[in-house]
């Protein structure tokens, strides 16, 4: 298992400077024929699979071992233990499936709670930070190690409350929401910067659970809860959290997660200093070929796109898309196929 860092990295500037004339970029995966797992003893308990830092280790290099690379995709692995680990940094517990993990909501009255500074003591930052130092000892460049998924503003809250508690919150008493959602930042900006050096340091290029790479750094911002608010309550509670996560990482993304989610699109894309937009249509949804007006909207604007595909999706998008900061991902179901993808794109904008 190989890549070359310093060709990806220079495909990805060109994304974020939309000078990916030569077509869109495209992560493309596929399973790698004949890989056979290495033996890995399943972890005695739920918590251990998630936790054990060994066999972390292990089963994510083995997962990036496992998978042929087409485009601009390459091998990654990253700290996870779920998208509500921000809220355990704040002081919910975790509980933990085979395949995925939620929070233990806790709070009861905003008045009780209030945060000035991270704990670095806390169980779960530090398994967070544990595992990423030794997903960057086990790379040594074989692949590359992304931040953790971390779920600031409202979302956070929702971690620590529950979204229906929230929003009763929001109509209720929004005082104390707001009061949290500011003393929140003053944990997680500190969290994100360390994070940020700790995978600075010992690698060239950022990434983080969406795949995309950065040659210096950047982060996803977002809020799924946004679906569930009038675009009224958008601008007060979730709008300057936004502005602020931007301005904090340098280079963001925001995660647009839904069809409740598309009444914030405009806002968003008024935004000067958010460079692109992921649109995750959902499960249930219309195939992302059927979302080219949206897609075209946020190209309008000048922004970048990043989109999940399936390979059926690619021919009428490469039709309707110009590729200057556009970014497919797509899983296909062998090596053949995942080249012939990224040459159907090289072919779309020849001239």
């Amino acid at each position: 298992m190989s890549f070359n860092p310093d060709r990806i990295l220079s495909r990805y500037t060109e994304f974020w400077n939309k000078e990916n004339h030569d077509r869109p970029l495209l992560s493309v995966f596929a399973p790698k024929p004949g890989y056979a797992w290495p033996p890995i003893p399943e972890p005695a308990t739920m918590k251990a699979r998630w936790e054990d830092v060994e066999s972390v280790v292990r089963r994510s290099r083995a997962a990036a071992e496992s998978l042929y690379y087409a485009g601009e995709a390459c091998p990654q692995a990253w700290a996870n233990l779920g998208p509500d680990v921000f809220g355990a940094f704040l002081g919910c517990e975790i509980e933990y499936a085979k395949d995925t993990s939620w929070a233990v909501h806790f709070v009861q009255d905003w008045k009780d709670h209030h945060w000035s500074e991270p704990d670095w003591n806390n169980h779960y930052l530090k398994k967070v930070l544990e595992l990423t130092d030794a997903l960057l000892d086990d790379s040594r460049g074989d692949y590359l190690v992304g931040i953790t998924d971390l779920h600031a503003g409202m979302d956070a809250l929702v971690s620590l409350r529950g979204p229906q508690e929230l929003c009763f919150d929001l109509m209720d008493d929004p005082e104390p929401v707001l009061r949290a959602l500011d003393e929140t930042y003053r944990v997680f900006d500190p969290i994100y910067r360390r994070l940020h050096r700790q995978v600075a340091a010992r690698q060239k290029g950022s990434t983080n659970w969406m795949g995309v790479v950065h040659p210096e750094g950047w982060y996803v911002t977002g809020c799924d809860f946004m679906c569930m608010i009038s675009h009224e309550m958008y601008k007060e509670f979730v709008e300057p959290g936004v502005r602020h996560e931007i301005a904090l990482f340098g280079n963001a993304i925001f995660h647009l997660d839904g069809p409740g989610a598309l009444k914030h699109l405009d806002s968003l894309l008024l935004l000067p200093e958010l460079q692109a937009i992921q649109w995750v249509y959902g499960a249930g949804q219309p195939p992302a070929r059927e979302w080219i007006p949206v897609l075209k909207r946020i190209q309008a604007a000048g922004k970048g796109i990043q989109l999940s595909i399936v390979p059926e999706d690619l021919p009428p998008l490469l039709e309707a898309l110009r590729p200057e900061g556009v970014h497919f991902s797509c899983w296909c179901a062998s090596p053949d196929e995942a080249d012939a993808l990224v040459r159907m794109a090289e072919r779309a904008y020849m001239r």
